[in-house]
């Protein structure tokens, strides 16, 4: 079923609105997670939008520290000024409202990141990251010698990073002299 042309411009126009108001270039998964919260946009029909604001150049996407990145254009804020006034004041109401707690929701959830990588049957690559404002502040390499224990470490990571990265940083500044 074709989606109403009304109704695919406001949802086009929420998406620069959005994006406008987060200010920077945001992941991929964070626009995603934040629309989704936001409004009643299905993942689907988010990926045509995002990719009709693509061919039109009214934002970019590009991968940055292995994560897609979303960041509106001069030429997306300028179109967003000119029809602002065509988005319902609804619409504009509820982002207003909603968007600065699920916004940071969203960042302390996607902030932290692990994942493991097959080498071969018996040994994994795990990667550990923490991520500030779409930048990698954090980033930790490691092997695990079975895949339970990749997984060891991947959840053990997403519950206590917290903890964990101070200690790293601690070790890693301590100054001993032997």
């Amino acid at each position: 079923m074709a989606i109403p042309n009304n109704k695919l411009a406001d949802n086009k126009l929420l998406i620069l609105y959005i994006l406008q108001k987060i200010n920077h270039p945001v992941s991929y998964k964070e626009l995603l997670e934040l629309i989704i919260s936001i409004s009643d946009i299905n993942y689907f029909d988010f990926q045509q939008f995002l990719q009709d604001l693509l061919d039109d150049r009214f934002i970019l996407k590009y991968i940055q520290n292995d994560d897609e990145i979303i960041e509106l254009t001069d030429d997306g804020r300028n179109a967003l000024d000119l029809t602002i006034d065509m988005l319902p004041g609804i619409i504009k109401l509820k982002v207003d409202s909603r968007f600065k707690e699920e916004y940071s929701k969203i960042k302390d959830e996607l902030s932290v990141y692990a994942k493991y990588t097959p080498i071969t049957e018996t040994n994994f690559t795990v990667v550990c990251k923490i991520i500030e404002n779409s930048q990698t502040i954090f980033n930790l390499e490691t092997f695990a010698a079975s895949r339970e224990q990749a997984k060891e470490i991947v959840n053990n990571w997403n519950k206590n990073a917290e903890k964990i990265y101070p200690n790293i940083l601690k070790i890693l500044t301590e100054n001993k002299e032997d």
